[in-house]
């Protein structure tokens, strides 16, 4: 049997990833074990998930895949490189897969680690240095430093690519054994509007209400997220400014991604403006994406500090799984290196209680109708699937 991982966030899970499914299995066999890392309830964009962790795992498994670990909060907020370094080293650690999969623009696997080669030689680090002396953007300064090399830039160009060549950048650092495996990502990663057979994530949430995804999201995932309550920031912005508001000036020192002096800009913004989104376009410029902003402000009303965020997770969490992804445990708890437990068990590490803390504040972000839960990380009951 074949263990195939994917790094994941099913944001939802729609009908491009049940073909992803599709295409490992028919790549390695119909017996082929799919492990998927996903982000918990909080994704790297910076925003809540749209729906719950356990929503989010069990309809994974309803649509195939054998086992859904957790994404360490630290790991999911982290930068595109974080993110991959994160996920990698703990597929690593399990012992037990074989392959990581994930779809790119490109689908070309041999051309994204030839990439990722190039973006670890001292030659391309000495040409970056030199690029980021024009105060552009680090992606642009990255491109221009590979094109300088004689390198194809077009891998950097695109968002499926770019993850995909931190993942072969991860396996590379990381001297994994894992077989890295691309499969083509069809579609618009960035598409307004959905399109049945290979919708964008970002589309789908768009729309106001679940039922109108039905012609984007499988059977299976649909049924489930039918009656899940759906969460979204604008129902917990007055929290996150109260918080924002609340920090004294130098918490905002340790704040991540704020080097260079941008957690001075971000400390201002947060007590000028009035909301999220006037916090984020009041720092982002050239040089700083949107998307680090968002992190900026996720972190801070998280309580996520640089030295956290740097922080290795002591061990991974069980979110969902079937029989096949039982097996897959019970040889991790003979081959691999990471302690592997389930949803709502308690822990001593002081990571548990960033965790609770994570999960109490994203309850904030539930419907306006709805009261905020608490102690959400010790209600979580592992969904097991009977095939």
């Amino acid at each position: 049997m074949t263990v195939a991982a994917v790094v994941c966030e099913y944001n939802p899970f729609h009908n491009g990833h049940n073909k992803q499914f599709q295409q490992i299995r028919r790549a390695f066999g119909e017996d082929t074990a799919i492990v998927c890392i996903m982000s918990g309830n909080f994704v790297q964009r910076g925003e809540p998930a749209i729906f719950p962790k356990m929503v989010r795992a069990r309809a994974a498994v309803e649509c195939g895949a054998s086992l859904v670990l957790e994404l360490p909060v630290t790991c999911a907020l982290s930068s595109a490189e974080g993110f991959a370094r994160g996920a990698v080293e703990i597929l690593n650690r399990l012992g037990v897969v074989d392959c990581l999969c994930f779809g790119s623009e490109t689908g070309d696997t041999e051309t994204l680690l030839e990439t990722a080669r190039l973006l670890r030689s001292p030659a391309f680090s000495d040409r970056l240095k030199l690029e980021l002396r024009e105060r552009d953007s680090f992606a642009a300064a990255r491109c221009r430093a590979l094109a300088a090399l004689g390198a194809d830039t077009s891998c950097l160009e695109r968002p499926n690519d770019i993850l995909a060549v931190e993942y072969c950048k991860a396996l590379l650092q990381t001297g994994s054994a894992l077989r890295p495996v691309s499969f083509r990502r069809q579609g618009d990663y960035h598409a307004g509007v959905p399109e049945r057979e290979n919708p964008s994530a970002t589309s789908l949430r768009r729309l106001e209400d679940v039922r109108q995804w039905r012609d984007f999201v499988p059977p299976a995932a649909a049924a489930v997220y039918r009656d899940a309550a759906v969460y979204r920031r604008c129902n917990g912005e007055r929290a996150m400014l109260a918080v924002l508001r609340s920090l004294p000036e130098e918490a905002f020192r340790t704040v991540p991604f704020g080097s260079e002096g941008l957690w001075r800009r971000f400390f201002r913004a947060c007590r000028q403006q009035s909301s999220v989104d006037g916090i984020i376009d009041a720092v982002k410029s050239k040089r700083y994406a949107r998307s680090r902003i968002a992190r900026m402000c996720l972190c801070a009303y998280l309580g996520i500090t640089e030295q956290l965020l740097q922080t290795p997770p002591p061990y991974v969490r069980v979110l969902a799984l079937d029989e096949q992804g039982r097996q897959v445990l019970k040889a991790a708890g003979q081959a691999g290196s990471i302690p592997v437990i389930h949803a709502g068990e308690r822990r001593r590490e002081s990571y548990f209680s960033l965790e609770q803390r994570c999960d109490n504040l994203f309850s904030l972000f539930a419907p306006q109708n709805q009261v905020p839960d608490t102690n959400l990380e010790h209600k979580c009951r592992v969904f097991y699937k009977k095939r």
